[in-house]
């Protein structure tokens, strides 16, 4: 349901009411995979997402980005991505942004300083740590956004792919 304003009596009161979405309306799921390509699962609108099996084994990506979100991001956004007093829980961010603006925060950083904020995020265009597994973060911060997958280290893994290890080896030259 979407709120949709009404102004009233000529804009002497604004009233909110809740009407049902149309079909065509409706939002794409941006946490269901849809399709898997060489151990990496995508959204219907191909986006990169989690898999969890019932029994709580991860997908390789999501593992991986466990992984390298602990390298090279938890300094500053804490464990898990649940955030920190400097800087915010990715773990949200991963759910409620799109896609391509997380990523082009994660490339390009963030400065918004003034008397309300102080927002400063390093670029890491430039970083292949971060960059050649920039989805795999993604990937893992959106199943924890989700709670697909509890605090800590995965306790199970899928294998890695040979689609990953092709990648990864062209990526990190």
């Amino acid at each position: 349901m979407k709120p949709i304003h009404h102004a009233l009596s000529a804009g002497l009161a604004l009233v909110l009411t809740a009407v049902p979405v149309l079909a065509q309306d409706a939002e794409i799921d941006n946490l269901t995979a849809a399709y898997e390509e060489g151990g990496k699962y995508f959204t219907e609108d191909d986006v990169p997402t989690y898999n969890v099996a019932e029994d709580g084994t991860v997908d390789w990506y999501t593992f991986s980005g466990f992984r390298r979100y602990h390298a090279e991001c938890h300094v500053c956004h804490g464990p898990d991505g649940e955030g920190s007093s400097y800087a915010p829980a990715l773990k949200d961010s991963a759910v409620d942004m799109d896609y391509y603006d997380f990523v082009y925060v994660a490339v390009e950083g963030r400065k918004v300083v003034d008397a309300a904020d102080n927002q400063v995020m390093p670029a890491f265009g430039l970083n292949k740590n971060v960059m050649c597994y920039l989805d795999d973060i993604y990937i893992y911060l959106k199943a924890r956004g989700a709670d697909a997958i509890p605090r800590g280290r995965p306790a199970k893994k899928a294998a890695k792919s040979e689609q990953f290890v092709e990648d990864e080896n062209a990526c990190m030259g």
